[in-house]
């Protein structure tokens, strides 16, 4: 008798390879976590998934820019409010300065103050960076900071507060004329420090608010992208037991229906 393979067998080999199919992607959606892997899967849904993708990109790289801007600023402003300090002790100097009748010696000790506060400021100002980026040293320039997709941006102007800008630089205590010029230039300069630092502190408060919603705009895209794409593990996990308990009663189906025919060869010997 020829071999043969019964209609039974050729039944349960289909139905064993679709539960092949099943596992293997059941396996497939576990290993990766998704859902939709690519276009086969659902090809609109891939699709809308790729363009959500790409939104999510360029949202991060914004975070990123306003992240940097953030830190600079709060950097900036906290350099700001020690310059005001430091100016602050400056006056009191030159106010004492102002005394008419005071010995020279005296005189000497409140310029010498006067000067290393002077310098402290600079120092200050110099090295108050995030990441290269330093607006309130000598010659501060400002920066643009990326805010949307779209490409628009946020201007944060620099304050130079260096003692070379307040006019700090040829100042001396050391005549009650040297003092009363030095008092009138450091008035002028807390005017000028106080400015700085509130319009620094507007840009640090506009650029929180910014990153605040560039935030939950993530969340958002990142919700809405894992809703499309990713698999519930759960799920998967439970189909992927009983399509393995399948496929193992498929095999041993498979073996009893092959068995079949050969019984009834060794009926008809010869």
């Amino acid at each position: 008798m020829d071999n043969t393979i019964s209609s039974s067998s050729l039944s349960n080999i289909s139905s064993l390879g679709s539960r092949l199919k099943d596992l293997s992607g059941t396996q497939g959606r576990i290993s990766t976590g998704l859902r939709i892997n690519n276009p086969k899967d659902n090809s609109s849904v891939f699709a809308i998934a790729q363009q959500v993708s790409g939104n999510l990109s360029g949202v991060t790289a914004i975070k990123s820019s306003l992240n940097h801007a953030e830190a600079s600023v709060n950097t900036a402003v906290a350099a700001g409010q020690a310059a005001s300090d430091l100016v602050l002790e400056m006056k009191s100097k030159a106010i004492q300065a102002n005394q008419p009748g005071l010995d020279d010696s005296s005189r000497r000790a409140l310029n010498k103050e006067f000067q290393q506060m002077s310098d402290q400021l600079n120092t200050l100002t110099s090295s108050a960076s995030f990441n290269n980026t330093n607006l309130v040293q000598n010659g501060a320039e400002g920066v643009e900071v990326l805010v949307s997709q779209d490409g628009e941006k946020l201007r944060i102007e620099g304050q130079d507060l260096s003692p070379e800008n307040l006019g700090f630089d040829n100042l001396s205590l050391e005549s009650l004329e040297g003092a009363a010029e030095a008092l009138d230039t450091v008035n002028g300069a807390i005017i000028t420090v106080s400015s700085a630092v509130a319009e620094l502190g507007s840009s640090a408060s506009r650029i929180e608010q910014q990153a605040q919603f560039t935030t939950s705009l993530d969340n958002v895209l990142k919700e809405g992208l894992g809703n499309m794409v990713d698999a519930d593990l759960g799920t998967e996990t439970a189909k992927n037991a009983a399509e393995k308990v399948k496929t193992e009663l498929g095999l041993k189906s498979l073996a009893i229906a092959n068995a079949g025919p050969n019984a009834m060869k060794s009926l008809f010997p010869g």
